[in-house]
């Protein structure tokens, strides 16, 4: 069956607008005490939560990367991240933070100068985290991964699960870190089709009055099922970073930021460099 890309848009649309009615819906008892906590969080203190992939808030992140020069015939792969957070308290000591990641993907036909638009293969994870601030804060878990792609150049056809965890400081203006994860395919799969990939992302970020900051979080990824003698063609690796802010509107603050990555290593006919570019609602407590 052919999945349209207006179809695409608007289920997620839908979606998008749905999951914004449901968190707003399920505060709306609060609503005085989460009106005044808004107006007493800081655009810096909002800046440090966001940064921090375990923190107790629940924000949705859009985020959209332009991947130029891929393929043969050097074009652009454009990928958006529907990244939802969900933090759970599971008791006084620790939360449940879940991290999912939708993306959808205009992605270059290496046969022809065609692509290929839909849905790739969702992620979930879940961090098990302490709930108090410290000067060093973690959370480990599961990842578990989706085939919801529909078309067979945006995903595998597998589903996967392996582990995943990160490790965050927080010393003043910096918010430091890493996260990182592993997955393997669930079953027997065709060569083609397993799955046996790393990802690793640090980040650092240094923040600015009212509500600026410096970032960088390159996305180190290694394909340990990448044919080739050449073992470059299993890694992606970038440098670069960027900026961002929070701003306050009359609804939900947002956390916006631009990126930009050259990547040093890359897979033959892999994408050269990336621009990056989020768009976070955030709905502090």
């Amino acid at each position: 069956m052919f999945i349209s890309k207006t179809q695409i848009l608007s289920a997620l649309l839908s979606m998008l607008a749905l999951t914004a009615s449901t968190v707003c819906l399920g505060q709306e008892d609060k609503a005085s005490e989460t009106e005044a906590s808004q107006e007493s969080t800081s655009e810096g203190e909002l800046a440090k939560k966001t940064q921090n992939p375990v923190a107790d808030l629940i924000s949705v992140p859009i985020q959209n990367n332009f991947n130029f020069n891929a393929g043969p015939y050097n074009q652009t792969q454009t990928v958006i991240n529907i990244q939802p957070v969900i933090p759970i308290h599971l008791s006084e000591d620790f939360n449940l933070i879940t991290r999912t990641i939708l993306p959808v993907v205009d992605q270059p036909d290496p046969a022809s100068n065609t692509s290929q638009f839909g849905l790739g293969n969702l992620n979930t994870t879940l961090f098990l985290s302490p709930a108090k601030s410290k000067a060093i804060t973690w959370g480990v878990g599961p990842i578990f991964g989706f085939p919801t792609k529909t078309n067979d150049l945006l995903g595998s056809n597998t589903f996967s699960v392996g582990p995943s965890a990160v490790v965050v400081a927080m010393p003043k203006h910096w918010v430091i870190g890493a996260i990182a994860n592993q997955q393997w395919s669930i079953g027997n799969a065709p060569p083609n089709q397993r799955v046996n990939a790393m990802l690793i992302q640090p980040f650092i970020n240094y923040n600015l009055p009212e509500g600026w900051y410096l970032t960088s979080a390159p996305i180190i990824t290694a394909n340990w099922e990448a044919f080739g003698n050449n073992s470059s063609n299993r890694w992606v690796i970038p440098i670069g970073g960027g900026f961002g802010k929070i701003v306050k509107t009359g609804g939900p603050p947002l956390n916006m930021n631009l990126q930009g990555y050259y990547n040093v290593v890359n897979p033959t006919q892999g994408s050269d460099w990336q621009l990056r570019f989020t768009v976070a609602l955030l709905f502090p407590k």
